[in-house]
């Protein structure tokens, strides 16, 4: 069946007598020499305003056009939806009926219609059907209507909920089946509350964590948790069973660990949530990953690196074969590092296949194979299938033992670069690392072509940033003198709205690349000591530590004393 096709917004305006074929021409003819929308066009060469705009667009899509100004939407109506979905959403509410549980929302962009009505159906359990307003009318009404007003909280879910799960005997006991209801309306929105604020504070992770008498929600955000109002304790067994319905786990299994992903679309963009389960005293504690890709910039010249060592990492990335080495405790960036990577490297002639575990996001016109140990997709049971599958660039999500070392080894000796990751604390360390596994000297003398080691510190509020002078004892923490900073300038966030009072914005990264050179060979296959190549590393190849390049960061304002100091050591 052939796809009907809408008429062109021209035409409707032409057929409402709102404009000629000559404007239609002179308007085609704007657009074709400097873009731009159609509609957009006429109004500003003043042709048509936005409510007839509107109105056109809603006869375009389908829709029904209402005019804000013209009508008084019901509190009851209003109080449907809370302030936090409008924002996010951009659409109010205009009408309900109870017979159908069928609100109607009015739009102001026609094309976003599908998702929104998708979204809110799931977010608020009622039929939804979308209405057309124009820009202005949509902000007068939101003003009218929302000034002042707050943002739903767990306490006002709670309050205006009168069901079951909410009654006195159900508090009275944990073990009541009608509160282990996933299902259940308030649950249902409650949770939807959780991660709706957490995306909008751009959390990493959400915490749900059971104790004696109480529920905790904590979110992770730029590394450092933050707790949040905590919902009742009675109601931790019926959330953490909504969060494993929703991820397709075993809500009858509470005595073992569980992992599951939950697929959800806000505002249009797709947002993974890792989820993991875990048997505790109290109850399952659950922790949601939040994979917002919107949120994370894959350009390798946008992760923090400084001018030098972007131009060193683009170099050593490209040479024809050998091991790279990204080193770093868990949530220190090491996957963003290294995905910027590929990123980089990925063009229409170069092969490039990744084993991990999991997969964090998904990579176009690069391979992705995720490890399942439990059916024996092991790193070296992957890496060895990869080798045959004729790549030029692979990724191996983690060195974990012997057998992978030695096939990444063997990659790098038959022409493939192997990007790879080690738990280590610094660069030079990473040597010693791969010696504790097995892997001989004259294999990482071949084989290793650059390590690099990194952390994340948070970078401060641009809107708050103030400078001030360091005490004698904050300088001493960095390893200095008042006389070692004369002229440097030192800043901190006092804290405002942009940054939820913290003072800090975001994150960046700072690194520690070590280049495997002849004389750092040399001494690799000599079996030096770890501070033996740390400071040839440092002297001869000019290395520049994690220490050193937080201080870069604190007297270029990006960073404070206070982070550089709780994520780097002070090397000799």
């Amino acid at each position: 069946m052939q796809k009907r096709q809408r008429k062109r917004i021209g035409q409707i305006l032409k057929e409402m007598d709102v404009i000629t074929e000559a404007d239609v021409q002179e308007i085609l003819q704007q657009q074709s020499t400097n873009g731009g929308l159609f509609g957009e066009l006429c109004i500003r060469a003043k042709l048509c305003d936005e409510d007839t705009l509107s109105f056109a667009l809603g006869a375009q899509f389908g829709l029904e056009h209402v005019n804000l100004d013209e009508m008084e939407v019901p509190i009851d109506v209003l109080d449907l939806i809370d302030i936090r979905i409008v924002e996010s959403y951009n659409i109010i509410p205009v009408d309900y009926d109870p017979d159908e549980n069928r609100v109607t929302v009015a739009v102001t962009d026609p094309s976003q219609s599908i998702y929104v009505q998708d979204e809110l159906r799931m977010l608020l359990s009622v039929e939804v059907e979308i209405a057309l307003t124009s820009p202005s009318c949509f902000r007068r009404a939101v003003d009218k209507y929302y000034a002042g007003k707050k943002s739903e909280t767990i306490d006002d879910i709670m309050s205006k909920e009168q069901s079951d799960l909410f009654s006195d005997a159900s508090r009275e006991s944990v073990t009541d089946t009608s509160i282990d209801d996933p299902n259940a309306a308030p649950v249902v929105k409650l949770l939807n509350m959780v991660l709706l604020q957490a995306i909008k504070d751009k959390a990493s992770d959400v915490h749900l964590e059971p104790f004696d008498g109480e529920f905790r929600v904590r979110y992770r955000i730029d590394g450092v948790l933050y707790e949040m109002e905590p919902p009742p304790a009675h109601l931790a067994s019926a959330l953490t069973s909504r969060v494993k319905v929703m991820s397709k786990l075993d809500i009858a299994e509470t005595r073992l660990p569980q992992d599951g992903r939950i697929e959800i679309t806000i505002r249009g963009r797709p947002i993974d949530l890792r989820v993991s389960t875990l048997p505790t005293m109290f109850g399952e504690s659950v922790v949601l990953r939040v994979l917002d890709r919107a949120n994370v910039n894959l350009e390798l010249a946008e992760i923090g690196l400084r001018p030098r060592d972007l131009e060193l990492v683009q170099t050593i990335i490209k040479k024809p074969n050998g091991i790279i080495l990204v080193t770093g405790p868990t949530g220190s960036g090491k996957t963003t590092t290294l995905y910027s990577a590929l990123n980089y490297l990925n063009e229409d002639d170069v092969k490039i296949i990744t084993t991990e575990d999991p997969v964090e996001y998904d990579l176009p016109g690069i391979c992705q194979c995720p490890i399942m140990d439990e059916i024996g997709v092991t790193y070296a049971a992957c890496l060895r299938s990869i080798l045959r599958q004729d790549p030029d660039i692979i990724l191996v999500g983690e060195v974990r033992d012997l057998e992978t070392a030695q096939i990444a080894v063997q990659a790098s000796l038959t022409g493939h670069i192997v990007l790879t990751t080690l738990h280590t604390n610094d660069a030079p360390s990473a040597v010693t690392r791969l010696l504790d596994l097995g892997v001989d000297n004259f294999l990482i003398a071949a084989t290793l072509e650059a390590i690099v080691a990194q952390r994340l510190v948070r970078k401060i509020c641009l809107n708050c940033r103030t400078p001030y002078q360091p005490g004698e004892e904050e300088l001493y923490e960095l390893g200095l003198s008042p006389a070692d900073v004369e002229g440097k300038e030192f800043y901190f966030g006092e804290g405002c709205r942009d940054c939820n009072g913290t003072g800090y914005s975001g994150r960046t990264a700072l690194f520690e690349i070590m280049i495997c050179e002849e004389q750092v060979r040399q001494m690799i296959m000599e079996d030096h000591s770890t501070a033996q190549l740390r400071e040839l590393a440092i002297g001869a190849a000019g290395m520049r530590t994690l220490r050193d390049t937080g201080l870069l960061a604190i007297y270029d304002g990006t960073t404070t004393i206070e982070e550089v100091v709780k994520e780097t050591i002070l090397t000799t």
